[in-house]
C-alpha cells in the first residue's frame, strides 16, 4: 500500500516536469505497471544527477503503453511483454518503427493470502485453476474453500505473459476477478482468505504469500537460469533508435547504477556481459 501512495506521489511529481510527447526536450513515459517501480527508481536517480531533464512518467499498463508509442504520445513506451505482430505492423503502416530495450528479467509469482496452507502448484495446476476447471483449494491440497481467481486486465503485459506461460492460450475463467495493476491484486490477495493472484516478483511483500511453481520457488538465480517455469523479460520501446534525452535515460537504466536499482526494486538485473 505504501508503494502504491508513493507511486501516486511520484507520477504526479514528475508529471510537474513535462507533460507531453513531441514537446522539446519533454520526455514521456507510459504502460506497464509492472516495469513502473524500475522507471520511478531510475528516473529518480537520473533527474537528481540531471536537474534540468523533463521527463513525466504514467502507467496504465502495457497495450497502453505500446498504443500510446503508436499514436504518437509517447516516448518510451514500458512493457511486460514483447510487441504483438498487430501492434508493429500498426506502426510501421502510421511511420513509427518500434525498437525494443531490455531493461530487466522478471518472474511472475502466483501469490496467496498469507493464511493459506498451500506452498507450491505445479503449472498444470495452476492453467486448470485460471480455465475454471479446478475449483476448491482441497483439489491441489488445500482446505475445503472455493478458489477466488484474481486476474490482470487484457491491456496489461503480465496478463499476456501468463496467457502465454501458464495457459497456453487458453483463456481465463469468467469467473475471475479482474485489477488493473499488480499492487491492486495484492492489495485484494491480501484482504481474501480463497484468493489466487499473480504478480511481478518486484511487487512481492509480506502482506501476502508467494508460491513456488513446479516445486521451483521465483529468484534472480531461478529467473536468470529459467529454472523458474514463470520468467520473462521487461522492455522499453521507442520510436527507433532513441536519441537525446530519451537515450541517455535508457542509457542510464542500463548502466550499473541503474540495474543496481532494478535490484533493489525486487527485480532481476541483467547479466553482466
Amino acid at each position: 500500500m505504501k508503494r502504491f501512495f508513493k507511486q501516486l506521489a511520484l507520477v504526479a511529481a514528475l508529471w510537474v516536469f513535462g507533460a507531453g510527447a513531441a514537446i522539446a526536450d519533454n520526455v514521456v513515459i507510459k504502460g506497464s505497471t509492472t516495469v513502473l517501480p524500475i522507471a520511478q527508481a531510475t528516473l529518480e536517480a537520473f533527474m537528481k544527477a540531471n536537474p534540468g531533464a523533463k521527463i513525466s512518467l504514467s502507467g496504465g499498463g502495457s497495450g497502453e503503453g505500446i498504443k500510446a508509442l503508436i499514436d504518437g504520445s509517447t516516448d518510451i513506451a514500458n512493457s511486460s511483454r514483447e510487441i504483438k505482430k498487430t501492434e508493429s505492423e500498426l506502426a510501421n503502416s502510421k511511420g513509427v518503427n518500434p525498437m525494443e530495450t531490455v531493461v530487466a528479467i522478471d518472474a511472475i509469482v502466483p501469490i496467496v493470502n498469507p493464511k493459506n496452507s498451500v506452498k507450491n502448484l505445479s503449472l498444470d495446476q495452476l492453467n486448470q485453476i485460471y480455465q475454471g476447471k479446478i475449483t476448491n483449494w482441497k483439489e491441489v491440497g488445500g482446505e475445503d474453500l472455493d478458489i477466488v481467481v484474481i486476474s490482470r486486465d487484457s491491456s496489461s503485459g503480465t496478463f499476456e505473459a501468463w496467457g502465454e506461460l501458464v495457459l497456453k492460450g487458453a483463456k481465463v475463467t469468467p469467473r475471475a476477478q479482474l485489477q488493473a495493476s499488480n499492487g491492486a491484486i495484492v492489495q485484494a490477495v491480501s484482504k481474501n482468505k480463497y484468493a489466487l493472484g499473480y504478480i511481478g516478483l518486484g511487487y512481492l511483500d509480506k502482506t501476502v504469500k508467494g508460491l513456488s511453481v513446479n516445486g521451483v520457488k521465483a529468484s534472480e538465480k531461478t529467473a536468470l537460469s529459467k529454472e523458474y517455469p514463470v520468467s520473462r523479460f521487461l522492455y522499453m520501446y521507442t520510436n527507433g533508435e532513441p536519441k537525446g534525452e530519451t537515450a541517455k535515460y535508457i542509457q542510464f537504466v542500463l548502466s550499473a547504477a541503474g540495474q543496481a536499482l532494478v535490484k533493489k526494486e525486487g527485480f532481476v538485473p541483467l547479466p553482466k556481459k
